[in-house]
């Protein structure tokens, strides 16, 4: 077993680093967009260009057909390179919530209209399940979807949608026989501009405000048969499949900000003098970095090894839970003790070291809780 990357592989790496560094970087006011919770579309299509949404597709469809582990390695490079949390998270959510889907469960038609526009970033896309009593209940909605001649007739509003202010096309979960529960939910594509469906504003929040959220908004709107997505009733078995995927990678980009932000940490502890020595000489900094260290490189592990196993074709479902928790509790960790470690300048804006932490915090509640995850470990033990 190896746990070094391959010649290729670090080629990538190094490829997608610089690529952030020049391509995404350079003259964007990242302060500025966050103070006003702006998202830019152009660098979006920068990074579709450069192969980012289309990684993890086949080619036929505008993909560069690369595993899964390659895939985060590319995700964590441009996590480490970018400084945009809110754009990485926004690709890891596209790529994994909603591409995977359609790739997964889709019809040919499906797949052929579909994925080369989200691969391009002709279209962006989200993932409309939460709902506002739903919560950690995922499935337990209240969004239906009446069955009319030729099609569907969606009625409800889901919540929290990262994207979905910005997004062409949204992959909605909604209940097509409310008697059934959970099993009668079925997954539908829903293009902006139907009739019917609405994109509400993107709401202020804490942390990742270049990616914005708000609600999707369905009001007698017709979805036809063909943008059903898989068999009717088969929302359980998709969200249960593609859930995976999206609780295992959506935090590859975040871990290259781990890696980005203990650079930043070292160099700081290194430079900063206090009663005339660097600060990192004193075990209260330099404890704090050894701990961040730690953090970084367990969660590298764990995320590679549930990639590598992805590849391979196994489930990995107490795999993905175990990554996605300790990934989302290491990060928030490492921002905060950044903070620390800057003192003063860790909390004002201008230092950016603050946005780090605002940024982490949403971690430990998308792709399930951080509560969920735990429960989830411990069923599939036996507990």
């Amino acid at each position: 077993m190896s746990f070094s990357l391959t010649p290729a592989q670090q080629k990538l790496r190094e490829h997608t680093i610089a690529f952030a560094q020049t391509e995404l970087e350079q003259q964007d006011n990242l302060l500025k967009r966050d103070q006003e919770a702006a998202f830019d579309r152009a660098l979006f299509e920068k990074c579709a260009a450069e192969g980012i949404q289309g990684s993890h597709l086949p080619m036929e469809y505008g993909g560069q057909a690369r595993g899964a582990l390659d895939t985060v390695v590319a995700l964590e490079a441009l996590g480490y390179g970018c400084r945009d949390n809110g754009l990485t998270l926004g690709l890891g959510g596209q790529i994994w919530s909603v591409q995977e889907p359609i790739l997964i469960y889709g019809s040919k038609t499906q797949k052929e209209r579909y994925l080369p526009r989200l691969a391009s970033g002709e279209w962006i896309g989200a993932h409309g399940v939460s709902e506002e009593s739903t919560g950690s209940d995922a499935l337990s909605l209240r969004t239906t979807a009446s069955r009319v001649d030729g099609g569907y007739v969606l009625n409800g509003r889901k919540c929290y949608i990262g994207m979905g202010p910005e997004s062409d096309l949204a992959l909605v979960l909604a209940n097509a026989d409310p008697e059934l529960g959970k099993w009668g939910v079925s997954a539908f594509l829903v293009e902006s501009g139907t009739s019917g469906f609405t994109r509400g504003a993107a709401r202020p929040k804490a942390g990742t405000r270049t990616n914005p959220m708000g609600d999707l908004v369905f009001e007698d709107c017709f979805v036809p048969d063909e943008n059903r997505l898989g068999e009717e009733g088969l929302g359980v078995s998709l969200f249960s499949r593609t859930i995976g995927w999206e609780r295992a990678f959506i935090h590859a980009g975040h871990l290259g900000a781990m890696d980005r932000l203990l650079d930043i940490c070292v160099r700081y502890a290194r430079e900063r003098e206090q009663f005339g020595q660097p600060i990192g000489s004193f075990q209260a900094v330099s404890h704090r970095i050894a701990e961040m260290k730690l953090r970084q490189e367990t969660s590298r592990l764990l995320l590679y090894r549930v990639a590598s196993m992805k590849d391979d074709g196994e489930s990995a479902e107490l795999e993905c839970a175990m990554a996605k928790l300790h990934i989302a509790e290491s990060l928030l960790a490492n921002a905060t003790d950044a903070v620390r470690i800057h003192g003063a300048r860790g909390y004002l804006e201008e230092f950016e070291i603050e946005r780090e932490l605002r940024d982490s915090l949403g971690g430990v509640i998308y792709a399930g809780t951080s509560d969920i995850q735990k429960n989830l470990i411990s069923s599939i033990l036996g507990v």
